[in-house]
């Protein structure tokens, strides 16, 4: 197989790729209406490859066109992408060689919410196991387009490596977090606050994802495909642009429900591990390890379903809630969000940030089964501006009523946080009452390697999640891992010290050999 697929010109916006630094993901352009229409790239002919190097030494091999050799860093060649890709590529799993990015790097130009933008580009990134990617200033980052894909599929002992250059000097600590930006993927699938006055999930509704100033995301189409991404780590991410405006681990933006999304450690986030604005994705068999902020936050619409979540925090010192859901303030825009999340396992421990694990409000709606929730202090807090997080099923405002609880169990100093507006009785009656069920707020863990069911969630009854969607797999056990001889988790997960996914997962300070 060739070293890399065709690159024939390496454009950003009007730059030449000899000023890599000069564009970026600001210059993407505004959507258009009318039939979505992917257009087909015309190959140019790929590069003779070169020998094999020695096992351990650096790639020798021909540089591509439109990439950058950046010399050697402890071994392996360092091939820095171009800022826009404008062809379909294939990033090989060269021995020797990891490949860099240098500042926002594009996939493809934006096609808009209905697919034919003026200047739109349809382009998929493909990225072969193995592969390593690093990054080296905060501001350094990729972003899929609307209408592009990103095709990045590891395997259990060949997982895909996002992290920074650091890691690669082999200067991190298990401290380490922020030192680039993360991964960005944008989609045309609907969002409930557009940047302009049209309806939530019109063809025209847009906003700006966060962390960029005109990386637009959102539109009309529910099963949008912005390509296929497992068996990946995302290590060491999540970079503040400005307060308030921060790049997570991944970032999903109006991402549709025909992109697969599995398999995914995002270790050390200095914000977010996940954060989802609006769209349909489903996701499976998900790891946040270390994320200074909310290990899973939802927002703008919202409507999806997530099973087998491990999240765990580093210490008393860092991290935010577990999960996070709200509307940004705009709380009866609809598509309302609609969170359904299955098989969780939320190991919190910081007690300087967040006083909950859980925080709901802003009008979302949310069903969580066969969850359990380790905390220092607050396992529940449910705000409800204008009674919008509280009150009745209401189908005018796609409505579902309070939030859902099914065979949950809380491990907490407190279960539910007395607010003003929404009173510690009034959540308690919310987890008891149905549609709730099966749910235990006073409950003594025995979780063992962290993470893993013991004997006390052992005997918990677990509820049907596949009543629910089709999507979830029924399990006879509640939390994201059953016992000791469940290890849907090992081998593409890294280690920390505060948290080890088993012999077969290498440390997160380390990388694999070539």
């Amino acid at each position: 197989m060739s070293y890399f697929s065709s690159i024939s010109k390496i454009l950003l916006g009007g730059c030449a790729v000899a000023a890599l630094s000069a564009c970026g993901a600001d210059d993407v352009a505004s959507p258009g209406d009318g039939v979505i229409i992917v257009p087909t790239p015309t190959p140019s002919p790929t590069p003779t490859p070169g020998p094999a190097p020695t096992p351990g030494s650096p790639y020798s091999g021909p540089i591509p066109a439109g990439f950058i050799d950046r010399g050697v860093v402890n071994n392996r060649r360092v091939l820095e992408m171009p800022t826009r890709f404008t062809q379909d590529t294939t990033l090989q799993n060269l021995p020797g060689a990891v490949y860099s990015l240098a500042g926002p790097v594009n996939v493809g130009t934006d096609m808009g919410g209905a697919g034919n933008a003026a200047g739109g580009q349809a382009v998929t990134l493909t990225i072969q196991p193995g592969v390593v990617v690093i990054a080296s200033s905060g501001n350094d980052y990729l972003i899929v387009n609307r209408g592009s894909r990103l095709n990045a599929v590891g395997t259990a002992s060949q997982p895909i490596i996002f992290t920074a250059r650091a890691n690669l000097e082999g200067t991190t600590t298990d401290s380490s977090q922020g030192l680039w930006g993360g991964i960005i993927v944008l989609g045309r699938a609907p969002i409930s606050d557009c940047n302009t006055n049209v309806p939530g999930g019109d063809v025209a509704c847009q906003n700006v994802i966060e962390g960029t100033t005109s990386a637009l995301y959102g539109g009309a189409t529910a099963n949008d495909n912005s390509g296929n991404i497992q068996y990946v780590q995302i290590r060491y991410s999540g970079f503040a642009i400005a307060p308030g405006n921060e790049l997570q681990g991944l970032t999903l933006g109006g991402v549709g429900s025909g992109t697969t999304i599995n398999n995914i450690q995002v270790h050390n986030s200095s914000d977010d591990g996940i954060e989802i604005f609006g769209g349909r994705a489903n996701l499976k068999n998900l790891v946040v390890t270390g994320a200074d902020d909310d290990g899973l936050d939802t927002d703008l619409g919202y409507q999806g379903f997530i099973q087998f979540l491990i999240a765990v925090q580093r210490d008393a010192n860092n991290g935010d809630s577990m999960v996070e859901a709200d509307s940004n303030g705009n709380e009866d825009a609809l598509p309302r969000q609609n969170t359904r999340l299955a098989n969780f396992t939320f190991v919190q421990r910081s007690t300087v940030q967040g006083l909950n694990a859980i925080l709901m409000r802003g009008g979302a709606d949310y069903t969580m089964v066969n969850g359990v929730v380790v905390a220092p202090r607050v396992c529940l807090d449910i705000d409800a501006t204008g009674g919008t997080t509280t009150r009745a099923p209401d189908t005018t405002l796609q409505d579902a009523g309070p939030p859902r609880f099914n065979s949950v169990v809380f491990s907490c100093q407190t279960p539910f946080l007395e607010e003003t507006n929404v009173p510690a009785a009034t959540i308690q009656t919310i987890f008891t009452t149905a549609p709730s069920s099966g749910n235990n707020a006073n409950f003594t863990s025995s979780l063992v390697n962290v993470f893993t069911n013991g004997a006390n969630e052992s005997a918990v009854a677990a509820f049907n999640a596949s009543t629910l969607s089709p999507f979830f797999v029924n399990t006879s056990y509640i939390g994201a891992v059953r016992d000791a001889a469940d290890t849907w988790y090992a081998g593409w997960t890294c280690n920390a010290s505060y948290v080890s996914f088993g012999s077969t997962s290498a440390n997160c300070t380390a990388l694999p050999t070539t």
